[in-house]
């Protein structure tokens, strides 16, 4: 189902499959040999979801071959290296002395819960209703412990979000780290601008933000999305993540942060898979990816 204004969702459907998804490839990637990242908590939270084939990837009850594997591994491996960037991110920026932490689109994000944060820390996780409630439950239900001090927001990001925020104790006067994971693609474009607006208002001097960008969302993600879902509705999944994203001309990341105060930097994916050890695929279905970036920012 396409999106609509002011359409809700939980962690099994439209939006909020993504983040099963995304978790989904986390669990994998964790148990790989030698693995980049490590997420205890992605297996567990896959299965308080409760989509059959979601649990099945994650048990190691199916069995992908031909295109089915190759599209596995793929997202796997770029779940991994994203999971890991964002990591180095918080890690570094908290070594750097930020202690206010928000995590925009949280969805089953475990970082609250896994990473090590400084003593004094406050990490904030912003999303819909009945996603917050459901991670919180099901970390609830698992016993994880914070490693940080978690606190939510449960509110749509096309709502007032900086006032849910500010609600709940956010100190606009405090450097913050703020991460936009996987998010930018799910936003009309006009809405990614006003994110950075917000975020930039927000933000002390001092304060720190990563985000992803992608140059052409049409062909680097509906063609691969359309292809996923068709393969993946043999298994019972039915969400078709190709009617997910928004497309159209929109802003680079990299430059509308630059034009608004910030100092940034940028890697391509590429890049980011070297610095990690990880060989880039060169297929002809990752080709419009090369040009994807990863973008780290720091507000003077």
């Amino acid at each position: 189902m396409a999106r609509t204004d002011g359409d809700t969702w939980d962690l099994a459907s439209s939006v909020g499959a993504t983040a099963t998804l995304v978790a989904v490839a986390r669990a994998i990637a964790t148990a790989e040999p030698n693995p980049l990242i490590d997420d205890p908590y992605a297996a567990d939270l896959v299965r308080a979801v409760g989509v059959e084939f979601f649990t099945k990837l994650v048990d190691g009850d199916i069995t992908l071959d031909g295109d089915d594997a190759a599209a596995a591994e793929l997202t796997v491996s770029m779940m991994a290296v994203r999971t890991r960037f964002f990591d180095d991110f918080f890690c570094d920026a908290a070594g750097a002395g930020l202690r206010q932490a928000v995590i925009l689109a949280s969805g089953l994000d475990s970082r609250a819960y896994r990473l090590g944060w400084p003593a004094g820390t406050v990490v904030y996780e912003i999303d819909q209703p009945q996603v917050i409630e459901a991670k919180t439950a099901a970390m609830a239900a698992i016993g994880a412990t914070e490693t940080a001090e978690r606190r939510t927001v449960a509110v749509d990001l096309r709502d007032d979000w900086p006032a849910a925020l500010r609600d709940a104790g956010f100190d606009p006067q405090r450097p913050t780290a703020w991460i936009a994971e996987g998010l930018l693609v799910y936003l009309p474009p006009a809405a990614q601008d006003l994110l950075f607006d917000n975020i930039t208002a927000l933000s002390a001097p001092g304060s720190w933000l990563a985000t992803e960008f992608h140059h052409d969302v049409g062909s680097i993600l509906q063609a691969r999305g359309r292809a996923m879902a068709d393969r993946w509705r043999d298994h019972g999944f039915d969400v078709d993540l190709s009617t997910l994203w928004y497309v159209g001309d929109r802003n680079p990341a990299d430059e509308y942060l630059t034009e608004h105060g910030w100092r940034v930097s940028t890697r391509t994916r590429p890049e980011v898979f070297e610095a990690y050890g990880r060989p880039f695929p060169d297929r002809d279905d990752t080709a419009p990816m090369r040009r994807s970036l990863a973008i780290t920012a720091t507000r003077d």
